[in-house]
């Protein structure tokens, strides 16, 4: 089998997460190819669009919102995620379980004794009316009949698990505040979500959807993005349509046949990354993109920039100007570029009223 090193992989990622090169794709189609983006902080999937993207306008994304083309709802690793409509109605029940024993893991001891079906069937009729609701005016409405529960594990199982429902805007539109309401998928896009299918198609297209936006990879990274138990049937079904390398570790990658894995000498961009995002979270194995020193900062919340194809600094907003804290020392040509992307990102966030930017000594 063919071995793929480190950059070979970076470079690959890269490509996937539309990072190596700023795309020409439209909102509706750049989400619908990373397989959605991690969304619990409303306002960075804007960013990771303004990185991959160009020209892209964020009012395109609030449109697509509010006209109901892409939703926010808890899916992957039961996160909250900005997914087109069409993938959340043809994915959601193959998460279902994951979702339920997400939930369970949490509040296992609180929930015992609580029938699920009833639960959900309450949920329901309490969502009936078609009014949104936060998730703890949803608990409290059906929590006479579980009062040693509490509310916040009955409302967390029925929100991100036992009911499929979206976040309205104005969550998640642009500069827009406002608290989560959910209402059920069906009520929200016209329809219910498509049934589990017994042949696992859905799982066989999450298969190859997560190796165009994340390949090559491992099992273990398409579980770490997904949350499932490594969809070993479905990468059973469609393993001949596919090919094989090995990584520096030896572990076994898979890949499209035609997807692109740029020669590892290709130049690759500053790009300034949100908070959870897809490039560093999709994989068990971050090493391609972040070093195992910094791992820390991929689940601690922190916006990262990319230098040469690697975490190479945490960037906040202060104010108008955007503050760059490098985690290693940059070259004098690398903080050149992190200076023009960094003031082109302070640009875009105030509307064109700064482009002022800040690199902190390391």
């Amino acid at each position: 089998m063919t071995l793929l090193d480190a950059r070979s992989l970076n470079r690959a990622a890269l490509a996937r997460q539309l990072l190596l090169d700023r795309a020409d794709l439209p909102v509706h189609d750049a989400v619908a190819h990373l397989g959605g983006l991690q969304a619990q902080e409303p306002q960075e999937p804007f960013t990771g669009l303004w990185s991959r993207l160009r020209a892209f306008d964020p009012a395109t994304l609030s449109d697509l919102l509010a006209g109901r083309r892409v939703v926010r709802t808890h899916l992957m690793r039961r996160t909250v995620h900005l997914l087109t409509a069409e993938d959340v109605l043809a994915w959601r029940a193959r998460f279902d379980a994951m979702l339920r024993q997400r939930v369970l893991g949490t509040y296992r001891r609180e929930l015992e004794g609580v029938d699920l079906g009833d639960l959900a069937a309450a949920g329901r009729a309490v969502l009936a009316d078609g009014e949104p609701r936060s998730m703890s005016e949803l608990a409290r409405a059906v929590a006479d009949r579980w009062p040693s529960c509490g509310p916040r594990p009955l409302g967390e199982m029925l929100i991100a698990a036992l009911i499929p429902v979206v976040q309205l805007p104005p969550r998640g539109l642009w500069r827009a505040k406002g608290g989560v309401r959910n209402l059920p998928v069906a009520a929200w896009l016209g329809r219910d979500i498509d049934p589990l299918d017994p042949a696992d198609g859905v799982g066989q297209a999450l298969v190859k959807r997560y190796l165009a936006a994340f390949g090559p990879a491992a099992t273990a990274d398409l579980r770490m993005w997904s949350g499932l138990a490594g969809l070993p049937a479905a990468v059973k079904a469609v393993r001949d349509e596919l090919v094989v390398f090995r990584d520096e570790r030896g572990r076994e990658l898979l890949d499209l046949p035609d997807a692109p894995r740029p020669d590892p000498g290709t130049p690759a961009p500053v790009r300034f990354l949100p908070a959870f995002d897809n490039a560093i979270l999709g994989y068990d194995d971050r090493t391609r993109i972040i070093d195992d020193a910094h791992r820390g900062l991929s689940v601690a919340g922190e916006r990262v920039v990319l230098v040469d194809g690697r975490v190479s600094a945490t960037w906040t907003v202060d104010a108008d100007a955007v503050v760059v804290q490098p985690v290693r020392r940059l070259t004098r040509p690398e903080r050149s570029a992190v200076t023009a992307e960094g003031g082109a990102l302070a640009s875009f966030l105030t509307d064109g009223e700064s482009d002022r930017i800040r690199v902190e000594p390391t």
